[in-house]
C-alpha cells in the first residue's frame, strides 16, 4: 500500500497565484492542510479581462510570499514534504513558467520528486478534495477557458466525449458581462444581477440543437446577448437579460450533459454511474441546479468541488500530483511549460475543434 504523501502544490496558469499543502493518506483520504490564493483582480479590472504580461509579472512578484504563507498555514516545514506539484499547462505560458520554475527549484533544493500537472487534470480531481469519489465517472469541466465532457477512468486516463467548438461557457459569462458594463470578474457579477431578473423576458439562440454528439457552442449566444445589451435602458432590463443569459448557458450545459449521461449509462450498464462537475462555472447556482436535475433524471450521483475549490487553486494541483506520485509517476527538471495540453491527446489530434487558419490556432 502506498504511504501517505504530503505535497506542496503550485498554480499560476492564469490570474491566481496559489499554493497549497495537501496530504493524501495511504487509503486515499485527502486533507487540505493549507490553501492560499492571491488574486490579481485589481490589476486586470481596468482592462475588463486578464492581460497575460501583467499576470506573469504579478506571479513573479508574489509566488515566493504565497508559497511561504501556505507552508506557514500548514504548520509544516519543507522537510515534512514528500513532493512538489506544479501546473505545467495549459494556460498563459508566462504564468505557467513562473510556478513550474518555482516548483522545480523547491524540488531540486530539497531533493523531492516533482509532478508537472496538467491544470485540467487538477480540475478533474478537485471534487475529491471534498468527498471520496471513486473512478470511473463522467466529468463536465466548465471554466473560463475550458468546456469539455470527459469520461475519467483513473489517474491520467481521460477520454474526451465533447468540447466547445468556439468559446467556453465561462468566457461567454465574462464577455457578456463586460458588454453589459458589469465589473470584472464578470461571471459572479452577472449571477448576482440575474438573481432579481426574469429570464423569460428575452429569447436567446440555442446552439447545435440538430447536431449529434456532445459538443458545445456559445459564440452565437455571446453575440446575441451583446446586441441586446446595447438596447437595455433600465436596471430591471439588465437584470432580466442577465437572467436570460444565465438560463441559456445552464440549459445548453445540461442538455449536452443529459445526452452524454444517456450514452454513458448505455456503455456502462450495471455500474453505479457517477457525475462530477468542476471548474469555475461549477460555482454558479443555476448551472449546478440544472446539472443536478440531469443527474437525478438518469440516476447519477452528483458531486462538485467545495466552492473554495471550483475556481483555480493549488489544492487540486497538489492532489493531482499526489495521485501521480503515488503511482510512481515522476517528472524531470526538463518538464516543459505548455500553453496547450489536452487531457485526451489522441482525441485532440484526431478530431481537432480548432485548426490553423486566418485567426490562428485556439486550444
Amino acid at each position: 500500500m502506498t504511504a501517505s504523501l504530503t505535497i506542496l502544490g503550485l498554480e499560476t496558469s492564469c490570474d491566481e497565484t496559489a499554493a497549497a499543502v495537501v496530504r493524501r493518506d495511504a487509503d486515499g483520504r485527502v486533507e487540505v492542510l493549507s490553501s492560499i490564493i492571491g488574486t490579481q483582480f485589481e490589476k486586470h479590472a481596468p482592462f475588463g479581462g486578464v492581460v497575460p504580461e501583467i499576470a506573469a509579472r504579478a506571479h513573479v512578484e508574489s509566488i515566493d510570499a504565497i508559497a511561504a504563507e501556505a507552508m506557514r498555514a500548514s504548520g509544516l516545514s519543507f522537510e515534512d514534504l514528500d513532493g512538489v506539484a506544479a501546473t505545467a499547462g495549459p494556460g498563459l505560458v508566462g504564468g505557467v513558467m513562473v510556478g513550474l520554475a518555482f516548483g522545480k527549484a523547491v524540488a531540486l533544493a530539497r531533493g523531492l520528486p516533482l509532478s508537472a500537472v496538467n491544470h485540467l487534470e487538477g480540475h478533474a480531481v478537485s471534487a475529491r478534495l471534498g468527498a471520496e469519489i471513486a473512478y470511473p465517472f463522467l466529468l463536465l469541466l466548465v471554466s473560463g477557458g475550458h468546456c469539455q465532457l470527459l469520461e475519467v477512468a483513473g489517474v491520467g486516463a481521460c477520454t474526451r466525449l465533447g468540447t466547445t467548438i468556439d468559446d467556453a461557457a465561462g468566457e461567454a459569462f465574462d464577455k457578456i458581462a463586460k458588454s453589459m458594463g458589469l465589473p470584472y470578474p464578470g461571471g459572479p457579477a452577472l449571477e448576482r444581477l440575474a438573481a432579481s431578473g426574469d429570464a423569460s423576458r428575452y429569447t436567446l439562440p440555442r446552439a447545435l440543437l440538430g447536431r449529434a454528439g456532445f459538443d458545445f457552442s456559445f459564440s452565437g449566444l455571446k453575440t446575441a446577448a451583446a446586441r441586446l445589451a446595447e438596447t437595455v435602458t433600465t436596471e430591471q432590463e439588465r437584470a432580466d437579460l442577465a437572467a436570460a443569459v444565465q438560463t441559456a448557458i445552464a440549459r445548453q450545459l445540461s442538455e449536452r450533459t443529459d445526452r452524454a449521461m444517456a450514452d454513458y449509462k448505455e456503455r456502462h450498464a450495471g455500474e453505479a454511474p457517477r457525475f462530477v462537475v468542476a471548474g469555475g462555472v461549477a460555482a454558479n447556482g443555476a448551472v449546478r441546479a440544472a446539472l443536478k436535475g440531469a443527474a437525478d433524471k438518469h440516476g447519477f450521483s452528483f458531486d462538485a468541488p467545495p466552492l473554495a475549490y471550483c475556481t483555480d487553486n493549488a489544492a487540486m494541483i497538489a492532489l493531482a500530483g499526489a495521485e501521480r506520485l503515488a503511482l510512481g509517476v515522476e517528472d524531470g527538471m526538463d518538464a516543459p511549460a505548455r500553453p496547450r495540453w489536452p487531457l485526451d491527446a489522441a482525441a485532440a489530434a484526431a478530431n481537432p475543434t480548432h485548426v490553423f487558419g486566418r485567426k490562428g490556432a485556439k486550444a
